[in-house]
C-alpha cells in the first residue's frame, strides 16, 4: 500500500512538474511573439487607434488596404526579386561547397585539424572589420550595383562547413566502406548516400544562409546605389525615410517583407530542429 501511495504522489508531483514546464514556455512564446502580433496588429489598424490610450492590440477596424497602399508606395516587385536572387544563389552555394569542404575535414589527412582549426578562427573576426577591404575588391572588380557583388562573397560558410561536418561524423563509417566495396567513388558516396543521409542537416544550414541573406542590410546598402538594384531590407530603410511617420503602412511594409522567411520556417521546421540536434552528436 505504501508503495502505490508513493507511486501516486510521485505521479502527481511529475504532472505538476510537467504542467508548470508547459504553462512557463506558453508564457515564453507569447512574451517572445509580441513584437510581431503588435506589428501584425499595428499593420491592420487605422491611423488614429495607433497611438490610442490604452493600446489594444486586437484592432476594432481592420484596414486591410494598408497592405495595397504601402505596396503601392515603393517598387516592392523589384525589391523582392533581388533579394530572392541575393538570398537563393548563396544558399545553394554554401550548401553545395559546404558539403564539399566538410567532407574532406572528416577524412585525415596531414594538418587536417590544424588547418579546420584556422577555417574556424574566421568565423571569430567580425564581418564589419572586413566590410572596408571587401568593398574596396569588389569596387576594383567592378562589381558594385551587380548580383555578383551581392553573392559571391557569401557564396561559401565557415559555419555550413562547421555544420555539415559534424553531420558528418555522425555517419557510420561503415556505410562508406561497404560503398567503396561494390565500387563507389568518393564524389559518388558524397552524392548518393552521405548527403540524402544528411537532409536535416542540409536544410538547417541552407535556412540559416537564406535567413542571413534575406534579413542584411549593411552589405546590401553599401553594395547598392540604383533602386533597381535594391533588396527588401535597404528598400524597408528607403520607405521609412520616405512615409515618415506612418506606422500604419511601415508595419505592413515590414510584415510582408518578413512572411517568406516565417512560410520557409514553417515547411523545414522539422528537418531544422533534427539537424540542430544531429549536428553535436560527434565531434
Amino acid at each position: 500500500m505504501l508503495k502505490l501511495e508513493n507511486r501516486s504522489i510521485l505521479r502527481k508531483k511529475n504532472s505538476l512538474g510537467i504542467m508548470f514546464i508547459y504553462l512557463s514556455l506558453l508564457v515564453l512564446v507569447v512574451i517572445i511573439n509580441y513584437p510581431f502580433f503588435w506589428m501584425l496588429s499595428t499593420s491592420l489598424k487605422a491611423r488614429s487607434e495607433v497611438f490610442k490610450i490604452p493600446p489594444t492590440l486586437i484592432p476594432r477596424n481592420w484596414v486591410w488596404s494598408n497592405y495595397s497602399e504601402a505596396w503601392a508606395l515603393a517598387d516592392w516587385s523589384t525589391y523582392f526579386v533581388n533579394t530572392a536572387i541575393v538570398a537563393v544563389i548563396p544558399t545553394v552555394g554554401q550548401m553545395f561547397f559546404g558539403a564539399l569542404a566538410a567532407y574532406a575535414f572528416t577524412r585525415p589527412f596531414k594538418g587536417s585539424k590544424v588547418l579546420f582549426l584556422m577555417f574556424l578562427g574566421t568565423m571569430m573576426i567580425p564581418s564589419q572589420a572586413t566590410l572596408v577591404p571587401n568593398y574596396v575588391i569588389l569596387k576594383n572588380l567592378k562589381w558594385i550595383n551587380t548580383y555578383a557583388g551581392l553573392t559571391v562573397p557569401f557564396i561559401s560558410s565557415a559555419f555550413a562547413v562547421f555544420m555539415l561536418r559534424q553531420f558528418f561524423l555522425s555517419v557510420p563509417r561503415d556505410y562508406e566502406d561497404a560503398a567503396t566495396i561494390d565500387g563507389c567513388g568518393p564524389f559518388h558516396f558524397l552524392f548518393r548516400i552521405l548527403l540524402p543521409l544528411s537532409r536535416s542537416a542540409l536544410v538547417t544550414v541552407g535556412l540559416f544562409a537564406f535567413m542571413d541573406r534575406w534579413n542584411d542590410f549593411i552589405w546590401a546598402l553599401i553594395m547598392t546605389t540604383k533602386d533597381s538594384m535594391r533588396t527588401v531590407q535597404v528598400g524597408m530603410a528607403v520607405f521609412q525615410s520616405e512615409s515618415g511617420t506612418e506606422w500604419t503602412y511601415m508595419m505592413a511594409a515590414a510584415t510582408f517583407v518578413s512572411l517568406p522567411v516565417i512560410i520557409l520556417f514553417l515547411f523545414v521546421q522539422r528537418q531544422f530542429i533534427e539537424g540542430v540536434m544531429m549536428s553535436g552528436v560527434k565531434g
